[in-house]
């Protein structure tokens, strides 16, 4: 059952280095006219880094739309014509300094599908070797290791409520033994 609506107009609100605003007259399914608001995003990657101890490796950053720390694991944007895979190994390294031998996709999402087209690739990446770490000018990036176990129980505790994080982490436990 199919519930399209159809793009009548759209209007250019705002275009930004990261993302975009614009807005969409559409005609509905079942008749008549509503207004959609798009945030328009490039797509992003999201890794899921465990060593050979079981330690995720995350990232602590202040996020200034939600102003505070935030505990994730790493990611990032896509550049133009970017590939996924070629993105995860390059903010993996960029944000942790670590690099993987191994890097398997194991889902792709729309991060908030109500009101933006963001898709993200989450990957989980092991093999890990560690190098230096190389973070944006505009990016305070601090490592922390935590067991999978210990990330499992932030996420319960409220340590950590990134959605990207939240649904990385739950997406690897199935897939690892989650002890100490």
């Amino acid at each position: 059952m199919s519930h399209g609506e159809k793009k009548l107009s759209s209007r250019s609100i705002y275009k930004g280095r990261v993302v975009s605003l614009r807005v969409d007259e559409v005609e509905l399914s079942g008749g008549g006219v509503a207004t959609r608001e798009v945030v328009g995003h490039p797509g992003a990657v999201s890794i899921v880094a465990l060593n050979e101890a079981k330690e995720v490796i995350l990232v602590r950053q202040y996020r200034y739309a939600v102003g505070r720390e935030l505990l994730e694991i790493p990611a990032g944007k896509l550049e133009y014509g970017e590939e996924p895979l070629a993105c995860a190994i390059r903010e993996l390294e960029e944000e942790t300094g670590f690099r993987a031998t191994n890097l398997q996709h194991l889902c792709t999402y729309f991060t908030t599908p109500g009101f933006s087209d963001e898709i993200m690739y989450l990957y989980l990446a092991t093999g890990l070797n560690a190098g230096t770490a190389s973070p944006q000018s505009d990016e305070n990036i601090v490592v922390q290791r935590l067991t999978l176990r210990q990330a499992l129980h932030a996420i319960e505790t409220g340590e950590i409520v990134d959605a990207k994080t939240i649904i990385g982490l739950l997406a690897v436990r199935g897939r690892c033994a989650v002890n100490d």
